[in-house]
């Protein structure tokens, strides 16, 4: 990467921020799967320059799937969609504005804002953070005040329009104390080639409570791999809904710190593999606080030739007595030729903790399937059942409802898809 690849900026302290990333990367170095985290991943298929960034969106008018999906959510607080990277529609309710809640692109927000940026990333956990600071066309910002609730959704759409396009979207969500909000994440695109590495940094101050849900439905030939930091402050829940359904290559590391007493993280996942699709998840609780409590459970199915991979770390810190860390992981394989690797692990620094971690890699259970069967049910539409029932612990606590249909629509078209001989 040179400077001359940093896209050229609105302001001088987004400016100056770019190119402070591009001389702290140099050369961009990929990982490799020699390194633990990258283990079982294809990262050693990833070559940055078969991508280019583009210099502005492909579209500026909202394409049809992004209308119908926000006409299926209907009222919210606010909207901003991004396409190739850029935001080409922002709009707040006036009543939310006006008590101080922000969403849109940085660049349009109130000053100080900037501090926000990076507040949780630091220079990132690897190579795709600075590379993400380096390359990022329109950070967006969700800032809601002090004591605000809001009671509509912020819904954030992120779009890929454009063949062969590597985008570097930035998600900033920001609570004051005692704020709660719903915000949903949408990541989709046309049917094109590209890449995406999108970073989501997540801030809970005190007592600060986030419902937040996100939606992988990239096309299967969009190489994705994203980053979500979170920062919990003492009293805040922080509750998370991963849904991943799309991408050729779809990968998520997800880090939740709890930083202050008494804070709370809730991360599930849902994720359904098909073809030749490779789901990836590393995820990393971290207690830096007394009497702190994390619950993690992902469940995911894979299909034909696909691939799941997990690996979670429940991290407590010598300072961190009382806390409650809980990982559970549950995969279901529908073909022989599917494959699912579940890597949960502890690291425990103080006395005084409750932690557990479970993985289970299997096919669907013959006993649920025999009384299913027993009772009438053809094979096909017993597997459909049950794997319905096996999502909708997960999908039951996703924030926005309203998205739920068509995700249940996704997964039953790859089910019935898959009818028949294995």
């Amino acid at each position: 990467m040179t400077l001359s690849d940093v896209p050229p900026a609105s302001t001088a302290w987004l400016d100056d921020r770019r190119r402070a990333a591009a001389q702290r990367l140099g050369e961009p170095s990929l990982p490799t799967t020699d390194e633990e985290v990258w283990r079982y991943s294809r990262i050693d298929e990833l070559q940055l320059t078969d991508w280019s960034a583009p210099s502005a969106p492909a579209r500026t008018d909202l394409p049809p799937a992004v209308a119908e999906l926000l006409s299926t959510i209907g009222e919210r607080a606010a909207t901003v969609v991004l396409c190739d990277g850029f935001v080409v529609h922002a709009e707040i309710s006036p009543h939310w504005a006006d008590r101080g809640v922000f969403a849109g692109r940085i660049l349009d927000a109130p000053a100080g804002a900037e501090a926000a940026l990076g507040a949780v990333a630091g220079e990132g956990v690897d190579v795709f953070g600075p590379l993400n600071d380096a390359r990022t066309a329109d950070p967006v910002l969700v800032h809601v005040p002090a004591g605000v609730v809001l009671d509509r959704p912020v819904v954030v759409v992120d779009w890929i329009e454009r063949e062969g396009v590597a985008v570097h979207p930035r998600l900033v969500v920001h609570l004051g104390r005692d704020a709660e909000a719903t915000v949903l994440e949408w990541q989709g695109s046309a049917a094109v080639a590209a890449l995406s590495l999108p970073l989501v940094e997540l801030e809970l101050e005190a007592a600060a409570r986030l419902h937040h849900g996100s939606v992988q439905m990239r096309s299967d030939a969009v190489w994705q791999i994203a980053t979500q930091l979170s920062r919990v402050a003492t009293d805040a829940t922080l509750d998370s809904t991963q849904v991943a359904l799309g991408a050729d290559y779809g990968r998520t590391r997800t880090d939740c710190r709890l930083v202050g007493r008494g804070a709370t993280g809730d991360l599930r996942a849902v994720y359904f593999g098909a073809g030749t699709q490779t789901l990836d998840f590393r995820t990393f609780q971290q207690h830096a606080a007394p009497d702190t409590t994390s619950n993690l459970m992902f469940k995911g199915v894979v299909d034909d030739h696909s691939r799941s991979v997990y690996t979670g770390l429940i991290k407590v810190e010598k300072d961190a007595r009382g806390t409650n860390a809980f990982q559970t992981n549950r995969n279901i394989k529908l073909s022989d030729h599917a494959w699912a690797e579940s890597v949960p692990n502890l690291e425990i620094e103080t006395n005084d903790v409750r932690c557990s971690h479970a993985s289970t890699v299997g096919p669907i259970d013959e006993d649920q399937r025999f009384y299913l069967e027993s009772r009438g049910v053809r094979p096909e539409v017993a597997d459909r059942l049950i794997v319905a029932g096996f999502f909708d612990e997960v999908l039951e606590s996703f924030p926005v409802p309203e998205v739920v249909a068509t995700v249940d629509a996704v997964i039953q078209q790859r089910l019935d898809r898959g009818a028949g001989p294995r």
